[in-house]
């Protein structure tokens, strides 16, 4: 018989190699898919999601810290569903619509490209910490949770944040 917890761990190390090689595979792809012109808002929902991440991330250490378990499950659960939202938008976007190159100058341009590079790299690893920590919680081992979770918490609060960021600073150049 399988051990449902090693079932688990397989699905969350397929996911954690997954999701950016197919990411990378599809903003690689240079004949782009017509799927109409709605999806030029995505940028637009994309950074009100990561918005709406970082304020739920912050509502749910304060809930935790307040000790209510509760809704700090639940604020994590939305937090996690924003996340897998912002995957299909950005992913919807990027095989629809070529990137936008940034235009911006001057001292803004390496401020730009060094916030994009981290949130790139980070995003690429808090997708595993995110899933191990889920995992921990919906199993109740908490202590691995909690170790788990002061290394994802951190980042993925930074990866929401600097999404934001990033696309307030592109967002005059998108067509």
């Amino acid at each position: 018989m399988t051990n449902p917890k090693n079932n688990n761990r397989l699905i969350i190390n397929i996911l954690s190699i997954a999701i950016p090689v197919i990411v990378a595979l599809l903003l690689g792809i240079r004949t782009k898919i017509d799927l109409g012109s709605w999806t030029k808002i995505l940028p637009h929902a994309i950074g009100i999601i990561n918005s709406l991440t970082s304020l739920v991330l912050v509502a749910g250490l304060i809930f935790i810290k307040q000790k209510k378990i509760e809704l700090h499950r639940l604020a994590m659960l939305l937090a996690v569903a924003l996340g897998t939202l912002f995957l299909v938008c950005y992913v919807t976007y990027h095989i629809s619509n070529p990137s936008t190159e940034f235009g911006g100058t001057g001292v803004i341009r390496p401020i730009y490209y060094c916030l994009l590079i981290t949130h790139i790299v980070l995003s690429i690893g808090v997708v595993r910490l995110v899933l191990l920590a889920l995992h921990y919680a919906i199993i109740s081992d908490f202590h691995n949770h909690k170790r788990i979770v002061k290394f994802a918490y951190p980042i993925w609060l930074y990866v929401s944040t600097t999404g934001v960021i990033v696309y307030l600073l592109i967002s005059p150049y998108y067509i």
